[in-house]
């Protein structure tokens, strides 16, 4: 269990590090703001992705799921680095209101039980759990960038759902033709990909 978080934790500490280095210290968006409420919510989004994608990568013989994994985790924990350093020089803490069950469901994220299942089921069985959670939960990422797209949010933050956006985009594309090799259809997409996501904030 050491092992498996050692190179994640020290992926976060650089990213923070790096974030307070490289950002300039300016006054930060309010609490509430477009942009502390997206960074707070993709946290918490990345950081499930984390768990699921280190789960199947433990389990997995199939290398290119194992690197779709490797390359999930460090992303989105060197992402979620930037995030805590941008939150700490905006001077807002990294907690705060996190997402209602209800509404991370909308938002693409698994339920524990369907977390949990990933290590429980067989190994093939997993990895197409794998995908289809993924791929859900990514979607559910590509909503929630839109709101941090507008022209009014700071340039940071517009950078790093663009980055997100065209990242996620590329692997959910990958997952679905996994999934065909497997004889196996993604899950029905998240109510968030449905629509405006103006009418889903807090």
């Amino acid at each position: 269990m050491v092992r498996r978080f050692a190179l994640p934790l020290l992926v976060v500490l650089a990213a923070v590090l790096g974030g307070l280095l490289l950002l300039p210290r300016m006054g930060g968006p309010a609490e509430g703001s477009t942009e502390v409420r997206f960074v707070r919510e993709m946290i918490q989004h990345h950081a499930q992705a984390v768990d699921m994608a280190l789960r199947v990568r433990e389990r997995s013989r199939d290398e290119q799921l194992r690197t779709l994994a490797l390359d999930i985790t460090l992303s989105q924990q060197e992402q979620i680095g930037q995030m805590r350093g941008w939150l700490t020089l905006w001077g807002r803490p990294w907690g705060g209101e996190g997402m209602s069950a209800e509404h991370a469901s909308m938002m693409g994220m698994a339920t524990q039980a369907e977390v949990q299942a990933l290590s429980d089921l067989g190994a093939a069985q997993s990895e197409v759990r794998f995908l289809q959670l993924m791929t859900r939960h990514h979607q559910g990422a590509l909503a929630m960038v839109a709101p941090a797209l507008a022209p009014s949010v700071r340039p940071e933050v517009q950078a790093l759902a663009r980055q997100i956006q065209a990242a996620q985009t590329t692997e959910v594309t990958l997952m679905t033709r996994l999934l065909r090799e497997r004889g196996a259809q993604p899950l029905p997409a998240p109510a968030a990909s449905h629509g405006d996501m103006d009418g889903m904030q807090h």
